[in-house]
């Protein structure tokens, strides 16, 4: 039977409320068996009065080391990687998070911020080092250049949520924040579009001037601007940061606050017919909904977790995931997949010959083509890129680095548009996944049509990072308030998908 925490069914949404309610009383002598045969105890097996003397002994113990000096604690200890690995396994959550990279680490923290005690969030994670996870590989960009209002209001939150991200992740966060701003480039058929787009972002409380070419060539002396009709340059709010500061920030404080980390690799879940529920499409009696997923642990264990809600932030991989939730392959709504795969980009390091690139307050600079490139330090260094066009995506089988990509598609762009850069050499280079939201090239946030205990926050085509603070707390609202509460994010639903009603952004990159 599923033991849901005393305090869930106030904060749960009202038809949420009735099914947590309906799990409590129901048995689960009647679960169907898929094929896997969890090999460990269920928590609730154990003797209930030692159970209580053991989370009593827990609480008192916590207590202690909150309010008296404690002994210094070793680097071990402090590990948090080490400590999560080390914790007792969750075979029972309120709250299950799939990935725990930017986005589903933000959830975790707003979660826990909000219910603390009242809900047992778990996050699973199948790679605790991130070695590849987006967050880490990304270029760290945050600006309010959108022509989508909610996209606008995402990243100014996100803006705000940095320049104070001690008061909310801790003193010993450094995100590093570099205020030198965006400039967007546009020639001249995309400059109306570029205009209005700033008009629309300084209403909204964005920062930012649009300067014709010569205003380009005083303020800029470095630029080129043959092809180039007008930039919108960001004044305020607008740069870049350390993303793996900012994720090691949420996950930090999300274990703080209470929150269980599994390293782990989600593998299934189990379904069952639920007929107290009625969906669109599917005749009474006949939904089938999930509320246990099956883990395949680091030793290549299979396990199982219980859970009141499923959360789907699994980033690049999150298309696949929904596949393991019949999202994609079942029938009716279940037929939609979720559109999200998985794309690789390239990010190459550079110098300048002499070190007669721009200055250091140069802007992140994205040229018409889609080339941008930022300063990196104080060393002369220079970090470059470019979207491929669809003919030239590269393969996501690994994530070897095309050193041609830089020669044939990337450098010649940097050099018309700063003639100093005709002469560079690469020092290095990466790539990395991010989620693609072949739908629409926008993130995908809120509950699942058909399912009623799932959300997703994923599809957010490269502008994830700098929206995480504003996509966990808007998830958080939806599960603890029953709705969006500060940025109302009703139009980036899955149902978009469901009705053929994309949200584009205009001329953005």
């Amino acid at each position: 039977m599923l033991r849901l925490s005393r305090n869930l069914l106030p904060i749960l949404p009202r038809e949420q409320r009735t099914v947590a309610a309906l799990r409590v009383r129901k048995s689960s002598s009647g679960r169907k068996d898929d094929g896997y045969k969890p090999n460990h105890v269920e928590a609730n097996t154990e003797n209930p009065v030692s159970r209580t003397v053991k989370i009593l002994g827990n609480d008192i113990k916590r207590a202690a080391n909150f309010f008296l000096p404690g002994k210094k604690t070793s680097e071990k200890e402090d590990n948090y990687l080490e400590r999560y690995r080390r914790e007792e396994y969750q075979s029972q959550c309120d709250v299950l998070i799939i990935g725990g990279g930017g986005v589903g680490s933000s959830i975790a923290y707003w979660l826990k911020k909000r219910a603390r005690a009242g809900l047992n969030v778990v996050v699973v994670e199948k790679d605790a080092t991130y070695q590849k996870a987006s967050t880490c590989l990304s270029v760290g960009g945050l600006r309010q250049q959108f022509s989508v209002v909610e996209n606008i209001q995402m990243s100014l939150y996100g803006a705000d949520f940095l320049r104070n991200v001690k008061d909310h992740l801790g003193n010993d966060v450094a995100v590093n924040f570099t205020p030198f701003g965006y400039l967007m480039l546009a020639s001249e058929q995309g400059a109306e579009q570029l205009q209005e787009n700033s008009k629309l972002q300084n209403t909204l409380g964005a920062k930012n001037e649009i300067l014709t070419a010569s205003r380009l060539k005083e303020r800029f002396p470095w630029i080129n601007t043959e092809g180039i009709a007008v930039g919108c340059h960001g004044l305020e709010k607008e740069g870049w940061f350390d993303p793996w500061a900012l994720l090691w920030g949420f996950k930090k404080r999300a274990i703080e606050y209470g929150a269980h980390y599994t390293e782990a690799e989600l593998v299934g879940f189990e379904f069952q017919k639920n007929p107290h529920i009625l969906a669109e499409g599917i005749r009474p009696g006949e939904y089938e909904g999930t509320d246990r997923a099956y883990l395949k642990m680091k030793n290549g264990e299979i396990r199982d977790v219980k859970f009141s809600i499923v959360i789907i932030a699994a980033g690049a991989q999150s298309g696949e995931v929904a596949k393991l939730a019949r999202i994609g392959t079942g029938k009716g709504m279940l037929s939609i997949p979720l559109p999200v795969e998985p794309r690789k980009r390239f990010v190459y390091v550079f110098q300048c010959e002499n070190d007669r690139g721009p200055g250091i307050n140069t802007p992140l600079t994205i040229d018409p083509t889609g080339t941008y490139f930022r300063r990196d330090g104080l060393g002369g260094n220079y970090l470059a890129g470019k979207s491929p066009l669809p003919s030239e995506e590269p393969s996501v089988d690994n994530l070897d680095v095309d050193h041609s990509y830089f020669d044939n598609s990337v450098w010649p762009n940097l050099a018309k548009l700063v003639p100093n850069f005709e002469a560079v050499k690469v020092k290095s280079a990466w790539a990395g996944f991010y989620e693609y939201n072949t739908f629409d090239e926008n993130g995908i946030i809120g509950p699942h049509p058909y399912y009623n205990n799932m959300y997703i926050a994923t599809g957010f085509s490269g502008h994830g990072i700098q929206q995480t603070p504003a996509v966990g707390r808007a998830i958080s609202e939806m599960i603890i308030d029953g709705d969006f509460r500060t940025i109302d994010l009703t139009r980036f639903g899955f149902d978009r998908i469901l009705v053929d009603q994309p949200l584009f952004e205009a001329n953005i990159v």
